[in-house]
């Protein structure tokens, strides 16, 4: 397992988060998935053997939010 937190743009409403975990939690092996809303970040822990961070910072972007930065470690 890994964890990557995400650092976004900036999120401009609370159902930008609904929807962003929304996406996170359907996606094969995302095992949890939190976005900090007041922070404009996303911490979800992924098994790498199934999706990469970079997939996962594509499905967000695809949602229309600019991922600034990612930071990947071991969980």
């Amino acid at each position: 397992m890994s964890k990557v937190i995400m650092k976004l743009d900036e999120l401009s409403c609370p159902s930008c988060m609904v929807k962003i975990e929304g996406v996170m939690s359907q996606t094969d092996g995302v095992t949890n998935a939190k976005v900090l809303f007041n922070a404009s970040k996303i911490k979800a822990e992924f098994d790498e053997n199934i999706v990469s961070a970079e997939e996962l910072v594509a499905k967000v972007e695809k949602l229309g939010y600019l991922v600034q930065s990612t930071k990947v470690t071991a969980a």
